[in-house]
């Protein structure tokens, strides 16, 4: 019984100990394991595969995807970062530019501005094209002059009452319709995702006149067509405690871990610590450190069990990106198969 539950570990647990980290590699590959059926069964992963939303915020979303095996749940967070596709500016024509930021700068942040448009509604654009169409390119003007106030009083010193328009921010780039895009896109409103970012500072006869053409691109060419700030995940924490403590014991336990981990409950008069929600670890391993706790808990993480953490950079909806990523998942398994079938067999 011992012998099973050891391997049951194994199989099912990352254990984190005061030196290092256990049973790290997947292991329940088909005749490992003795009395253990893990041949690969379509009906047996769709009974144990599930998604529970857990928390859906402005622009953050997250979720537990239970039942996959780690190479899978990497690949989905390397396609949410580098292969979702978005819209940003690619090419930038400076018709004029006296502010003390150089072109080549001026371009780098513009480009970095994320742009509230729907990918889907644009095709990619052809190498080598130097024109943009309309079903391929948004056009942007940034068009801004810096003058001074008359009104301002003589002894003000703040650029604020001083001048007009002395800080250039996206809500000043205007989206500039190509072709007949106004009637493919009645009622869209292309436009920065934020209004306040701020790109230059101008001063008194200074200013800014460029035109940008915003192109479909993904995360794998340039970092600017990311549609997320952070895509992440990390496995569920599972926390034991081997044998009752008790009182002064369970206070310094409660400390030892993040806030609504540990909670202490009043049994017959005395203070009993209890796992409340393992799942708010952070796994810091602080209780290592105490020697008459440390051999009373054990640390784990569920192998199976991964919490995705997806936030947008606001182009997007993470809903919408969590999708995409999986249309793009299952199109690269069906090119996968197709080049399967192509492989003549001897």
């Amino acid at each position: 019984m011992a012998a099973k539950r050891s391997t049951d570990e194994m199989r099912e647990r990352v254990v984190l100990g005061e030196f290092g980290v256990r049973n790290v590699h997947t292991t329940d590959f088909p005749g490992n394991y003795p009395g253990y059926d893990d041949a690969w069964d379509p009906r047996r992963f769709e009974e144990a595969f599930r998604v529970d939303v857990v928390r859906e915020e402005d622009g953050l979303l997250e979720f537990d995807m239970v039942g996959i095996d780690a190479a899978i749940a990497n690949a989905f967070r390397r396609i949410l970062l580098a292969e979702v596709p978005t819209m940003a500016v690619e090419k930038v024509f400076v018709y004029n530019n006296t502010s003390i930021v150089q072109d080549e700068i001026l371009a780098h942040r513009l480009g970095l501005i994320p742009i509230r448009a729907d990918p889907r509604l644009f095709e990619y654009r052809n190498q080598g094209d130097e024109e943009g169409t309309e079903i391929d390119t948004l056009q942007f003007q940034l068009k801004i002059k810096c003058s001074r106030n008359p009104q301002a009083a003589k002894e003000s010193s703040d650029p604020n009452e001083l001048y007009f328009n002395h800080k250039v921010y996206s809500k000043h780039m205007t989206w500039v319709p190509l072709g007949n895009q106004t009637d493919l896109f009645p009622d869209a409103d292309f436009r920065p995702v934020h209004d306040d970012i701020l790109i230059a500072l101008l001063r008194p006869g200074q200013e800014i006149d460029v035109l940008m053409h915003c192109v479909k691109g993904i995360g794998k060419d340039h970092a600017k067509f990311s549609p997320v700030a952070t895509a992440s995940y990390r496995l569920l924490p599972d926390i034991t405690l081997l044998q009752p403590i008790e009182d002064e014991a369970a206070e310094t336990l409660q400390k030892c871990f993040s806030p609504g981990v540990i909670e202490i409950q009043n049994i017959k008069g005395k203070k009993v610590a209890r796992v409340a929600n393992a799942r708010l670890d952070t796994f810091s391993r602080e209780v290592f450190r105490h020697e008459g706790l440390k051999n009373l808990v054990r640390l784990a993480r569920v192998r199976n069990h991964y919490i995705f953490s997806v936030e947008s950079t606001g182009i997007l909806p993470p809903d919408v990106l969590v999708t995409e990523a999986i249309k793009i998942l299952m199109g690269k398994c069906q090119r996968f198969l197709n080049e399967l079938d192509t492989v003549p067999m001897e």
